[in-house]
């Protein structure tokens, strides 16, 4: 990968997806094992399920930060949710990480008559594959809808933009 000049991190995920690691110091420790140019890539929603203390959980990753997946704590767009995106901004900044802010939001899909989007589900056919299909609904999500997906871009940018600047 360093000849090509591509990083590899790897990523801690909660323990509802898997058991293999879920916080940031494992992560690490994983990265370490592998290589000195081996990464973490930290992810939001996660880190909000799993660390005792977020921001001391990025710091403590630091240098070694190389992706930081946003969404917030429901898996809507950043700024949707509870976490604190300016002391998640400022805990980025501190460490000195520079690198993307990766909008992962997994929207959950609720098809219930209290739904806070009703129109959020893609209704006409898509040009899928049915395992990518699946892959979509296993993580609780479906395909959005043009209008939805851009809305949770446009909501994540009008939180993020201001404090990154």
């Amino acid at each position: 990968a360093k000849k090509v000049g591509v990083k590899v991190a790897v990523e801690p995920l909660n323990r509802f997806e898997t058991y293999l690691f879920n916080r940031g110091a494992q992560a690490l420790a994983l990265a370490d094992a592998v290589s000195p140019e081996c990464g973490v890539c930290l992810d939001a929603y996660h880190i909000h399920m799993e660390e005792f203390n977020v921001y001391d959980a990025i710091r403590q990753v630091g240098k070694r930060l190389f992706d930081f997946h946003v969404a917030d704590n429901n898996r809507f767009a950043a700024g949707l949710g509870q976490i604190d995106w300016p002391r998640i901004v400022r805990t980025l900044k501190e460490i000195g990480y520079d690198g993307a802010l990766t909008n992962e939001f997994v929207a959950p899909v609720d098809r219930t008559p209290a739904a806070p989007y009703p129109d959020m589900v893609e209704r006409h056919p898509v040009d899928i594959s049915p395992e990518q299909l699946k892959f979509i609904q296993d993580h609780g999500s479906s395909v959005l809808t043009e209008k939805f997906y851009t809305d949770q871009m446009r909501i994540t940018a009008e939180t993020l933009l201001p404090l990154i600047r």
